[in-house]
């Protein structure tokens, strides 16, 4: 299948790589920094110099995949192919999108006969390896009409033993890649799935350093023990209930460097959470723990404990997320 992918970035990249390695789709690409295009040229994309110029190298019906920043460079990337490309084209926005805005956008383009389908993607920096696990939102016909692109970029079965009892239900639940529903519905679950993340995340965090401060002098002498964390994060990988990719990242962090002092310990926050949280105050649902992961996440913003140490090296971990250099003890007063 031939695809058109704007946004060449750590993801963007890594799904043309991975779409070109298998050998079964040719993918144009476009980015605003012509280095990232011509090395994806070199791996056997298809280079173009401008929106216009992606388009005229698609064949009709047309595919163009967005993978950029949620907010303004979004919205205009869109709206500028919507001028540009035709009737029965399709875009597909796989960044993290507020759902809201899927919505809106499907009916604009819709008044020009153009589909609109929306792509929750996780995956993170490690996704040109391990595929993709994807959330889709849009019409059934057309989202079928792209499986073989979701198909390839998602994980596949791999060595996850089976899930019990889903005899006749959807199979590409267990491929890694989903149909969630009409459009919005795509970010809406990925939505969902980040701030869960985020208290996932913070219950490792605050975890590991209740287990850094064991041996305090604040505690009485007995009281005190003196634990290797890297060992501990290590031991719950293997055969914990507790065990995870997250822990997975974080023990790898630990093993480099067990006092995390290359990280600074502020955590930002991509939206997700914030919009997770608004979902559950207009639905009446309690979300007590995403909600308190968030306003840790500020707080880390202000003063930064080994809590938030953990937090950043697992955003780095999964994501490649960069934050403020680390300062100096005088560089902080």
């Amino acid at each position: 299948m031939q695809i058109g992918l704007v946004g060449l970035g750590r993801m963007g990249g890594n799904i043309v790589r991975r779409l070109i390695a298998k050998g079964q789709h040719k993918v144009v690409v476009y980015d605003t920094n012509s280095k990232s295009v011509n090395d994806l040229a070199g791996d056997g994309a298809t280079a173009s110099t401008s929106l216009d110029d992606l388009v005229r190298k698609l064949d009709a019906p047309r595919i163009v995949w967005v993978m950029l920043p949620s907010g303004k460079i979004t919205e205009d990337t869109i709206a500028a192919l919507g001028r540009i490309l035709q009737s029965g084209d399709t875009i597909i926005d796989g960044g993290n999108t507020f759902w809201q805005d899927d919505v809106r956008r499907a009916r604009e383009l819709k008044e020009r006969d153009i589909h609109y389908v929306d792509v929750g993607t996780s995956g993170g920096v490690w996704g040109l390896e391990r595929g993709y696990c994807m959330m889709i939102g849009g019409e059934t016909e057309i989202v079928k009409r792209l499986d073989p692109v979701f198909r390839t970029l998602a994980p596949g079965l791999g060595d996850i033993p089976r899930t019990a009892g889903r005899d006749g239900r959807d199979p590409r639940a267990e491929q890694g890649y989903i149909h969630a529903g009409p459009n919005g519905a795509g970010h809406f679950v990925k939505m969902v799935h980040n701030g869960i993340e985020y208290g996932l995340m913070q219950a490792y965090a605050e975890g590991f350093d209740i287990l850094k401060n064991a041996g305090i002098d604040a505690l009485p002498p007995e009281h005190r023990f003196d634990l290797n964390i890297a060992d501990i994060a290590e031991v719950w990988r293997r055969g914990s209930v507790v065990s995870s990719w997250l822990l997975d990242l974080t023990a790898s962090a630990l093993a480099k460097n067990e006092t995390l002092e290359n990280y600074s310990g502020f955590v930002e926050d991509s939206g997700e959470g914030r919009w997770t949280i608004n979902a559950a105050i207009d639905e009446a649902v309690p979300a007590e723990v995403i909600t308190a992961a968030l306003y840790a996440r500020f707080r880390s913003r202000k003063d930064h404990t080994f809590a938030e140490k953990i937090l950043s090296a697992m955003r780095h971990g999964f994501g490649g997320h960069t934050e403020p250099p680390v300062k100096s003890s005088r560089e902080a007063r």
